[in-house]
């Protein structure tokens, strides 16, 4: 999705872009006949995931308990059933924004949510004032890099996508993530602070 976003912005034609869907969609039923049977259990599971309760719907039955139960003001710090008592699985991790969500409620949700899209905004209006193309496809390549991150993993924690192992950027425990993120942010800051040459 990245490499696709990046040849729109650089000016791709438009055409090129429609043949690529088209061979895509003529390709779906071949590579159905791919899919393993652990992933076809994952897409089942996110479309019913009361057909298997105990399995592989547990984590998405106990994330949405656990994003309902916060409320609007959520149910304090610590303080979250699901979370704190390990009925939510990674919660840590990939279901890091349920437990905020559950402790904080709909304001903590919307308020981290706020966070992540001011920092697009900066990087889009970084990206526009830049005088080098190059230094400006850098910086939306990192946008929608962060943009893939938090947005995958909400849509999967609010049952809207399957589940993935995507981490929620800057808040997830794990290194790894964080540090190609961070490494990131630093080409992006470098890019701004040069925007003038």
């Amino acid at each position: 999705m990245l490499g696709i976003f990046i040849l729109f912005l650089a000016g791709i034609r438009l055409w090129k872009f429609i043949l690529g869907f088209i061979v895509t969609v003529i390709s779906i039923p071949i590579l159905l006949q791919f899919i393993k049977p652990y992933q076809r259990e994952r897409i089942i599971s996110f479309l019913n995931p009361e057909s298997d309760p105990l399995g592989q719907g547990y984590q998405l039955i106990q994330s949405k308990i656990a994003l309902g139960s916060g409320g609007v003001n959520g149910r304090g710090f610590m303080q979250g059933t699901q979370s704190q008592l390990n009925f939510l699985p990674e919660k840590h991790t990939d279901f890091i924004f349920t437990t905020l969500a559950e402790e904080f409620g709909f304001i903590g949700g919307l308020s981290v949510l706020a966070m992540y899209n001011l920092l697009i905004l900066f990087c889009i209006v970084s990206a526009l004032k830049n005088k080098d193309r190059f230094s400006s496809l850098v910086i939306m390549g990192i946008a929608f890099t962060f943009f893939l991150y938090f947005a995958p993993n909400m849509a999967m924690v609010m049952g809207f996508a399957p589940i993935v192992g995507v981490p929620l950027p800057l808040i997830s425990y794990g290194g790894s993530s964080m540090l190609v993120l961070l490494g990131a942010f630093g080409l992006m800051q470098s890019a701004h602070v040069h925007r003038v040459r």
